[in-house]
C-alpha cells in the first residue's frame, strides 16, 4: 500500500517541478510573479529562462532516477533538492516577497518533497 503512495506522491512533484520550469519559459514575467519576487519588466529574461531550465531538468532527472533507478535514489534525491525551496523562500524574504509566499509556497514544498524522501525510503 505505501509504494504506490510514495511513487505517486514521487511522480506527482517531479511532474510539478516539469510545469514550473515550462511556465518560467513560456510565461517567465508571470512565473516570477507567481515564485513571490516578480521580475523587472525589461530585464531578467536570461535569468528566468535558466530557472526554467533548472526546473525543467531538475523534473526530468527525478522522473528518471525514480523509473531506471529506484525509489532509494529517487529518496536521496527529494532530500538533497529540498535545498532549493528552501533557499527560494530565504531568496524571496530577502528581496521584498512576502512571508505568505515563502512560507506558504516554498517552505510548504520543501516540507512536501522531504515527506517523499521519507515514504520513498520507506519503500
Amino acid at each position: 500500500m505505501l509504494t504506490p503512495i510514495a511513487y505517486g506522491f514521487a511522480v506527482l512533484l517531479d511532474l510539478f517541478v516539469l510545469f514550473i520550469g515550462l511556465r518560467f519559459l513560456l510565461v517567465p514575467q508571470a512565473a516570477a510573479a507567481g515564485y513571490g519576487v516578480p521580475a523587472k519588466k525589461d530585464g531578467d529574461t536570461a535569468y528566468l529562462t535558466i530557472k526554467g531550465q533548472r526546473d525543467f531538468v531538475y523534473g526530468i532527472l527525478g522522473l528518471a532516477l525514480l523509473f531506471f533507478v529506484g525509489a532509494r535514489a529517487e529518496a536521496w534525491f527529494m532530500l538533497v533538492v529540498a535545498l532549493i525551496p528552501l533557499s527560494d523562500a530565504v531568496i524571496v524574504l530577502r528581496n521584498g516577497g512576502t512571508k505568505a509566499v515563502a512560507f506558504g509556497i516554498h517552505f510548504a514544498t520543501a516540507v512536501a518533497v522531504l515527506i517523499s524522501a521519507v515514504l520513498l525510503f520507506l519503500v
